[in-house]
């Protein structure tokens, strides 16, 4: 498995980091084979919201030729998707067959047209900017539409992680991972499509 993680200036690096740290243990336990990993940009470094600098792998290579696309969140999504030049490179992703956001990435999957029709979720204090992008907007750390996983806020990204694993390798691969991570938050065993719901405020 080929996975694309997508940086961009003013992303929040715990989004990538959770997530990134999360399923690059199957390849380490080698619960499946040929997995692979590329961090991807608009750009040769990129600087995250808090001032943390870092390198791509690959300047805009073709999304579509990796099997997972994975987008972070942070402020400048909500003005990302409005870029024409950025937002024609994310679309490069429609060949790929899983879709990942956590936090506001989400909005960068649905202005690309991924989320239409589908169950999402995004950080809490964008969902009113999710809903005209997707089907409907679920409150809740992790949410599935076929091969479209969306993550809540920040922190979900490990959850998010432990979520795919379990999803696509087995429940008990999801187990060792949360052990070797020393966190004790995810629920392995009840996997749905919507993992941890929110209740209701």
């Amino acid at each position: 498995m080929k996975m694309a993680f997508v940086l961009f200036d003013g992303m929040t690096s715990m989004d990538v980091v959770g997530f990134y740290e999360a399923v690059s243990w199957v390849a380490i336990l080698k619960a499946k084979e040929n997995v692979s990993w590329t961090f991807c940009a608009n750009k040769a470094e990129v600087t995250d919201d808090r001032g943390l600098t870092m390198k791509a792998n690959e300047v805009l290579p073709d999304l579509g030729t990796f099997d997972l696309v994975f987008l972070p969140g942070g402020m400048p999504t909500r003005i990302l998707r409005y870029d024409e030049d950025f937002m024609s490179w994310i679309r490069t992703a429609e060949g790929a067959r899983y879709k990942v956001s956590v936090c506001t990435g989400a909005l960068l999957l649905g202005a690309a047209g991924f989320l239409e029709g589908k169950k999402a979720t995004t950080n809490s204090s964008a969902y009113d900017l999710l809903a005209p992008y997707c089907g409907e907007v679920i409150k809740a750390r992790a949410v599935r539409d076929g091969d479209t996983f969306t993550g809540g806020g920040v922190t979900s990204s490990i959850d998010l992680g432990l979520y795919l694993i379990e999803c696509l390798v087995d429940t008990d691969t999801a187990r060792l991972v949360q052990k070797k991570l020393e966190y004790p938050y995810y629920q392995a065993g009840n996997l749905s499509d919507v993992y941890y719901p929110y209740e209701e405020e």
